[in-house]
């Protein structure tokens, strides 16, 4: 999974976040992730900090040791809370006598490159729940910011920190026992990637197999409440986070995720669920977890090989168009046909190789399972907002929990008008990817009335869901594409209806409504 998404999506919680426009824009700055990418391995023996070596155009990885006790990371919390008051004092100074130009008119004197530097400095050291929780506020589209902000947040795109050998030697033998080594013919103590939960590394076992081993950074687990206790204090300091944001509930999701992102058991389970769902799919592999090389902190599996997407988004049209599609339809088969879903639509979490012409479907810590009730409710919502069907969309918005029924009409309108915007790749035969910027800008405009007038939290199960439908439209916009759509969406929904009509899974009903969070 890529740390560099959850870099940008954290830092927002760091800035002020008000209704304004320019704040809106603002909460979004770290949103416009893209991933990490996996590099080739440069070998030193005698060098402890020996790192990847990067492809061009990408920077190289950097050793340090992870603060794993939770008064270490506590005081990394606060030396960030100092820095960043800091810079922002200076910031509203150099207004004060004129000798500042803001960055976007409007935003806060948080927003510098200074501290968004400071933020990206400190939370790829810290990695856990501090690159992760952002992935719970939202994935959007760059091009809204600054050249100076995007360069800086660009240094973190293609690089990240791993662990010292020592802590990964300790966290090995902690898992697997101290004959570890014994275990594998050879393993390559240099990580290929390193991400916000652990690091993966190359390895190969007796019987000539070729294996990746995640070995989870030390203290992410245990520190899970008290990381989020200190982004809380961190956004609620200086009153930067709008009332429709919901933090409570939002921090109750995210910590679930992160339970389940740091539990490598679950996440091999997961792993042997899809493997087993998708064996005959035309397209996508899904590589073998090693059971008995695997623990709570250290999973092994089968390595895949392939091309990040990244490099995907330099090939032709026909091979981008393939790919992107394959990508968008599996989501609508994780949705209308499993049940359940991988929910981190990160570039990192898939590989294509164009010899094969198969996508490799990697990383299954964010995988869940949805009610067939709740799956039901945005079958119709989705079918609404196809057809340009306004009652409709209001109707099961109701029904699913993102509208109590007792908001405003102008809270009403522009949640309907949102969905009904954001519906507009499934209402035209084929659609452009292109033009996906200009329905970020235009569900933009309607954020500031959703936070203020905003009655409820959305459904806890759309945070992850939402989070991989948007992830994935962001990808073939960037891909740049042009995909049929409306026949994916009616083509899922159709087999859906059919599995209904055949009592294979439910149709909504007062029994199997989504249970609406009290505030």
């Amino acid at each position: 999974m890529s740390s560099t998404a959850m870099l940008r999506s954290s830092t927002a919680a760091c800035l002020r976040c008000r209704t304004h426009p320019a704040s809106m824009a603002t909460a979004r700055l770290v949103a416009s992730a893209r991933p990490f990418h996996a590099s080739a391995v440069r070998r030193d023996a005698n060098n402890e900090s020996a790192a990847p070596a990067p492809p061009k155009g990408h920077h190289t990885l950097v050793s340090s040791s992870v603060p794993s006790t939770k008064l270490g990371r506590f005081m990394q919390y606060g030396g960030l809370a100092a820095q960043l008051g800091a810079g922002a004092v200076a910031e509203s100074v150099r207004r004060m006598t004129g000798n500042s130009t803001p960055l976007i008119e409007g935003a806060s004197p948080f927003l510098t490159p200074e501290n968004v530097q400071r933020v990206v400095k400190t939370l790829t050291q810290m990695r856990g729940a501090a690159l992760k929780l952002g992935q719970m506020v939202s994935i959007q589209d760059s091009g809204m910011f600054p050249k100076e902000i995007e360069e800086v947040l660009s240094k973190v795109q293609n690089g990240a920190n791993y662990m010292p050998r020592r802590q990964m030697r300790q966290v090995m033998a902690a898992e697997l026992g101290r004959d570890w080594q014994s275990k594998f013919k050879s393993f390559d103590p240099v990580p290929f990637a390193a991400a916000s939960i652990g690091q993966v590394h190359r390895a190969e076992l007796h019987d000539g197999t070729l294996v990746a081993v995640k070995v989870q950074y030390p203290g992410v687990a245990d520190s899970i409440d008290s990381d989020l206790a200190q982004l809380k204090a961190l956004g609620l300091m200086s009153g930067m986070l709008p009332k429709g944001l919901f933090l409570e509930n939002s921090m109750i999701v995210a910590r679930r995720e992160l339970l389940w992102e740091t539990d490598y058991m679950r996440e091999a389970q997961w792993q042997l669920r899809f493997g087993e769902a998708l064996k005959d799919h035309p397209v996508i592999d899904v590589p073998r977890p090693i059971l008995d090389l695997t623990t709570p902190r250290v999973l092994t599996m089968t390595m895949v090989s392939g091309q990040p997407l990244g490099t995907v988004a330099e090939m032709d049209a026909e091979t981008r168009a393939f790919v992107a599609q394959q990508i968008l339809d599996l989501t609508l088969v994780e949705l209308f046909d499993l049940g359940f879903m991988q929910t981190d639509p990160n570039w990192s979490n898939f590989l294509y190789d164009p010899a094969t012409r198969r996508i490799k479907l990697l990383d299954f810590g964010s995988a869940r399972e949805y009610e067939w009730g709740f799956l039901a409710r945005y079958a119709n919502v989705l079918e609404a907002a196809a057809k340009q069907d306004a009652a409709g969309v209001l109707r099961w918005s109701e029904e699913l929990g993102f509208l109590t029924g007792y908001e405003t009409d102008q809270m009403k309108e522009a949640h309907v008008t949102a969905v009904l915007t954001l519906g507009a790749p499934f209402t035209t035969p084929r659609y452009d990817f292109g033009e996906a910027r200009a329905v970020t800008r235009q569900v933009r405009d309607l954020i500031p009335t959703m936070l203020e007038h905003r009655l409820t939290p959305p459904p806890d199960e759309t945070y992850s869901l939402h989070r991989k439908v948007s992830g994935v439209f962001l990808l073939c916009a960037r891909l740049n594409v042009e995909l049929p759509c409306r026949d994916l969406l009616l083509g899922a929904l159709a087999r859906f209806r059919a599995r209904q009509e055949r009592g294979e899974v439910p149709l909504p009903t007062p029994e199997n409504a989504p249970k609406i969070p009290q505030v």
